[in-house]
């Protein structure tokens, strides 16, 4: 039984599923974050002790490979994942490292006007926003 939307992608692609890979995927799938291959490992394991970290490292790369996952860098070290959906950009706080996903109008115009007054048609674009709380010190 496919129990989660990455496994279901992955069978579609035609991948084999191991069982280390199911559980994998099922992390990534229920993960409200961005994960790093850290942070998939030590939810892994909660759910099948014998998953190494080099296997995550490799099903990570897999995945992403293959369409199904997007990494992220966050400058704070980690490659982070998430899986390829609706376009959106992200804000992060770099005193916590959270990070919000976000959808602007403006933004999505502005971007295309910038593009055809230098000559270009986008094809795609990543959009990265780093800030601290109003409230903060820093």
């Amino acid at each position: 039984m496919i129990d989660s939307r990455i496994e279901r992608l992955c069978e579609k692609k035609g991948m084999r599923m191991t069982n280390q890979r199911r559980v994998i995927a099922q992390v990534l799938s229920d993960s409200a974050d961005h994960p790093s291959v850290p942070d998939v490992h030590e939810r892994a394991v909660k759910i099948d002790s014998s998953i190494s970290v080099a296997t995550v490292y490799r099903t990570v790369r897999l995945l992403e490979e293959t369409g199904i996952l997007e990494r992220h860098d966050f400058k704070d070290g980690y490659s982070r994942y998430e899986t390829k959906n609706e376009h959106h950009d992200h804000l992060v706080n770099i005193e916590d490292g959270t990070i919000i996903e976000f959808a602007n109008k403006e933004i999505e115009i502005l971007k295309e006007r910038i593009a055809r007054e230098h000559g270009f048609r986008l094809v795609d674009h990543r959009l990265e926003l780093y800030g601290v709380p109003i409230n903060s010190d820093t």
